[in-house]
């Protein structure tokens, strides 16, 4: 009898256990929101070529990197795309986060464009600029005056989104615009002029991909799989140049020629790089340009103040 009486409460607890599993509430996809950039796309390639599907990571694209950060401080996505100097200033604002995978490092992929009449930033005196009031576009802008020795205060900003500034370009609302890609080659296409690009400020602009800590803790699978489906998609842009180009071209409004070159202003890190940028102590790693990036956007008045980012880089994700 007691022989029974012990396999009853077993089996009674095992049907507690799966029915407890299978009343569980399916785990909800990740948001990812990104804004349009090239160094982004691999997340949508791997969408396309089913690194991963939608009941693990749903990918929102937005118009200008203003939106998608303003996404990410409503908790209307749970990942977010931008540049390390906007990722500072989710510190600054009391958010705590990581940066947890590195999308690109600009070498040539953020410019600044203007008429034809103008050839070079140092003609930019007087003129109309306009320009994201983010903390990229701004520093762009502030690093290009500086190179070229031109004061900040001689030139007229005029804040836009990077899309709507593509139309003021072309109605004659600015002189010149501080923009990447794809807007780039659609504004040299049409006859404007390049006066500066990121190579002169070589591995200063460095996209990255940021969580919530909270949030990163409760989500290692998806970030995972995240993180697993960007690297198999960076390696197929490599390996399969021509088709990837014609994928993305198509997403971003651009000829596959177009999209190939649109990446030639940009580094994209695989795994093992990745590891190396986000790791500590090592040659490349990311904490130590984000202290001389700091220092920048302080002297510029585009940071209030020292941050703190001890922890805030994490190789967790993506070894």
């Amino acid at each position: 009898m007691l022989v029974e009486h012990i396999k009853s409460i077993f089996i009674g607890l095992m049907l507690a256990v799966s029915l407890g599993a299978c009343s569980e509430e399916p785990q909800s996809p990740m948001r990812v929101g990104t804004n349009v950039w090239p160094g982004y796309e691999p997340a949508y390639l791997a969408q396309d070529l089913g690194y991963f599907n939608t009941q693990q990571v749903r990918l929102s694209q937005f118009q200008s990197a203003s939106e998608s950060i303003r996404a990410f401080r409503n908790n209307a996505v749970d990942v977010v795309a931008l540049t390390l100097d906007e990722a500072l200033l989710l510190i600054q604002d009391g958010i705590d986060i990581k940066v947890f995978l590195v999308a690109d490092i600009s070498d040539g992929g953020d410019v600044i464009v203007s008429r034809s009449d103008i050839q070079n930033v140092a003609e930019l005196r007087g003129r109309k600029v306009g320009v994201e009031s983010s903390a990229l576009g701004a520093y762009v802008l502030a690093r290009a005056l500086e190179i070229y020795n031109v004061p900040f205060g001689d030139v007229k900003l005029v804040h836009l989104t990077v899309d709507d500034s593509e139309k003021a370009f072309f109605d004659g609302s600015v002189d010149a615009v501080v923009t990447f890609e794809p807007y780039r080659s659609r504004l040299l296409r049409d006859g404007a002029n390049e006066i500066f690009t990121s190579r002169e400020m070589p591995n200063e602009i460095v996209d990255v991909l940021v969580v919530r800590s909270e949030f990163a803790a409760k989500n290692e699978v998806n970030l995972k799989v995240l993180s697993q489906g960007w690297f198999k998609a960076v390696s197929f842009i490599k390996g399969e140049p021509q088709k990837a180009s014609k994928l993305i071209g198509a997403r971003l409004d651009l000829s596959p020629e177009e999209a190939i070159s649109s990446f030639e202003g940009l580094t994209l890190p695989d795994g093992a790089m990745n590891a190396s940028l986000l790791a500590k102590g090592t040659p490349i790693s990311l904490s130590n340009g984000a202290l001389k990036l700091e220092k920048v956007l302080v002297k510029h008045g585009l940071l209030n103040s020292h941050v703190s980012m001890t922890g805030i880089f994490t190789d967790a994700y993506v070894r």
